[in-house]
């Protein structure tokens, strides 16, 4: 077994407004406006993201896809006893490569790759699945 500690820094910028930061200086917002990205469309991106790099990877070796599109679906239920969450997540995806012979070895590998993504290698999907505790601290 091998550990990496991952992290990221979230920063308010405003009232519902917030800036997270990585340790390669990327940012991303988020908040809860009409034109921010929700703390629930990250994580389905997140979980969609994950396979799709995973996947994109493997199989645009073979060759460039002419579509990759991946959807995130899922219900947020609100229940008082049992907290908010999600239920019914779904990845689907729409990839399309192009004819011929290395479009064919791509579309081939296309499901494997998928659920080896999902069984093995996405880190946010495997973490939702198995259920991994959340603590939070207050400095």
């Amino acid at each position: 077994m091998t550990t990496s500690q991952r992290s990221v820094r979230i920063q308010r910028t405003a009232q519902g407004r917030y800036v997270a930061h990585n340790e390669q200086g990327a940012t991303l917002e988020f908040g809860d406006g009409d034109d921010q990205f929700s703390p629930v469309e990250l994580l389905l991106a997140a979980i969609g993201g994950c396979t799709a790099i995973d996947t994109d990877v493997a199989t645009s070796r073979r060759t460039e896809p002419d579509e990759f599109t991946v959807t995130v679906t899922g219900d947020k239920v609100s229940e008082r006893e049992s907290g908010n969450r999600m239920e019914n997540l779904e990845v689907r995806f729409a990839v399309r490569f192009p004819e011929g012979e290395q479009g064919d070895a791509a579309r081939s590998m296309l499901p494997r790759t998928v659920a080896l993504s999902h069984d093995k290698l996405c880190t946010v999907s495997r973490t939702v699945e198995l259920g991994t505790p959340v603590r939070t601290v207050i400095e």
